[in-house]
């Protein structure tokens, strides 16, 4: 296998197969690869086989079919690496032969039956980064963009640029509390005009506007953020100057050094002009940039909706309260997805907990609106692994059926309909996070319309043990190291089914197979509330532990 990039090969299943020239007019690695998924990829015959030998297709056989078997045999002859791989051989379901039945009035119809008893075709592991890829361009991009008002925009995706609509600041204002002032000093303290004549003279507030241009060798009161009368040429801040009561009854303001025209005095258009481009396209709609809507004179935004997921979590052994009791635990993905995904920028209603029956994840599946399904568990072959048969049911596409990175090998993502998705997460915590960060988290930023995280690479702060052939996701806190700066220290409870490690991480490495030394600099996937600070990253479970001290797993 190669490091994972777009185009190399799982097991020669990925791209074009074992031993066929790349020159031959094969087509994109990613179409490629989704043909090969969906078992509608060419079983290319030998040079000189004969006349009678032809190109076939497979149809659907949850996970490639025929096609995919020479990821397990044309590798030298080395069993699979799987320790923590779920998928069985002997699913009978799997296979299928013959042509399916016309769909009926009321939608699909179930497939026929499989004949014979052989057992099931490994799946075609897609590498790592293709998954990611194929993810991201499984639709052409968001959907038509909504006006909303500006309370209802966080969160969004500017469909438009955002102009000013008008200057900022619109007026010339101050930007201290003291005194507008007009030509060098001593001033003549003025009373506003509305002011009782025995009252102390208050000045121009924020908000109200000077009746009167202030005249040479003049000054007035003024608050933060009024507007400054025509006439000032600076402003006065309160503890520079000093007001003194003199003979004739008048008041003089007096300032040790003289104030420099423009002094604290915020010119009109300084921020911008109206017109101006105050952010692109695309850009997300923070708090912040509520702020500078509003203060820009917008009521309303044209962004991108938010995409809307729903969670199944699947599995009669799960709880949703409790202590682990009779065989049963607790359901630790329900907890966890619905708020990672509201971190994405993503509308998630709470997750709903689904028993292991196919005909319940047949009408859930059937009657969910969302753009996207997120399912756990139930990816794999075991006797209530419901999620591909109920695809084939629904007549689905499958476009990743299995990546080549652990924890999270049988995850899935499959077509609904043409704009709506499910995502299949294993049912092991870190496995579930490594198959949404995988699948889910491309498909949902290219539905929000949002711009992917800039490569960001880290070196590790001690070595990672690697998978022989595939990519590893491998939980990381950040340490501030005096000699080589910030590095990416891997972290204890790194299992499949494991938390511990996760709770206390700020991203997933991704290590390339074979593994990486201390000092390698690799890609880090950092989680959506990361801002370069974890808790816990040296408590106990804190540093990495190689696999052996975890009894191998990886």
């Amino acid at each position: 296998m190669t490091d994972g990039k777009c185009g190399g090969e799982a097991g020669g299943a990925v791209g074009r197969p074992w031993g066929r020239p790349a020159a031959e007019g094969h087509g994109d690695p990613f179409d490629d690869a989704l043909a090969l998924a969906n078992g509608t990829a060419p079983t290319w015959v030998r040079p000189g086989a004969g006349p009678e030998a032809t190109a076939v297709t497979t149809p659907y056989a949850a996970g490639g079919g025929a096609a995919a078997t020479s990821s397990a045999t044309d590798n030298g002859g080395d069993a699979p690496y799987t320790p923590d791989d779920p998928f069985s051989p002997d699913d009978p379901a799997a296979a299928r032969s013959g042509p399916s039945r016309s769909p009926g009035p009321s939608g699909p119809a179930d497939p026929v039956p499989p004949t014979g008893t052989g057992p099931r075709p490994t799946p075609a592991a897609v590498p790592w980064h293709t998954a990611r890829r194929l993810a991201e361009r499984a639709v052409p991009g968001p959907p038509a963009p909504e006006t909303s008002a500006l309370d209802e925009a966080l969160g969004r995706t500017l469909a438009a640029p955002l102009t000013a609509l008008t200057d900022l600041p619109s007026f010339d204002t101050s930007a201290m509390d003291g005194w507008a002032v007009s030509g060098p000093g001593p001033w003549r303290l003025d009373r506003p005009a509305d002011a009782p004549e025995a009252s102390l003279p208050s000045g121009i507030l924020a908000g109200h506007a000077p009746a009167e241009a202030l005249l040479d060798g003049h000054a007035i009161p003024i608050a933060t953020g009024a507007r400054v009368p025509s006439g000032a040429t600076a402003v006065l801040r309160s503890e520079h100057g000093e007001v003194r009561e003199l003979s004739d009854g008048e008041r003089r303001l007096y300032a040790p050094r003289p104030a420099p025209p423009g002094q604290d005095i915020r010119p009109r258009g300084q921020e911008c002009r109206r017109g101006d481009q105050l952010l692109p396209a695309g850009a997300l709609v923070t708090p912040a940039v509520l702020g500078l809507a509003a203060a820009a004179g917008y009521d309303e935004l044209t962004a991108y909706r938010r995409p809307r997921a729903e969670v199944f979590v699947l599995g009669d052994e799960l709880l949703d309260h409790g202590l682990p009791r009779e065989g049963r635990i607790r359901d630790a993905l329900g907890p966890m997805l619905a708020p990672w995904l509201h971190a994405l920028g993503i509308e998630a209603a709470p997750p709903r907990h689904l028993a292991d029956e196919a005909d319940t994840l047949y009408a859930a599946l059937a009657g969910s609106t969302a753009d996207v399904v997120i399912t756990t568990g139930g990816t794999a072959s075991g006797p209530v692994d419901h999620v591909h048969p109920t695809l084939r049911r629904l007549g689905a596409e499958v476009l990743v059926d299995g990546v080549a990175v652990r924890p999270g090998h049988p995850m899935l993502l499959a077509r609904l309909a043409p704009r709506r998705h499910l995502v299949g997460l294993p049912g092991n915590p870190l496995a579930a996070v490594s198959g949404l960060l995988t699948l889910a988290e491309p498909l949902l930023r290219t539905l929000a319309a949002r711009r992917p995280a800039a490569p960001y690479r880290t070196p590790l702060a001690a070595a990672v043990a690697g998978h022989p052939r595939d990519t590893r996701l491998v939980p990381v806190a950040y340490r501030d190291d005096e000699r080589h700066g910030l590095m990416a220290v891997p972290l204890r409870f790194h299992g499949p089914a494991m938390l511990r490690g996760i709770a206390s991480a700020a991203a997933l490495a991704v290590v390339p197979p074979g593994g990486a030394e201390r000092g390698t600099e690799l890609e880090l996937l950092e989680f959506p509330w990361s801002a370069g600070w974890t808790p816990g990253w040296a408590a106990p479970g804190g540093p990495y532990d190689p696999p052996e001290a975890t009894g191998g797993r990886v």
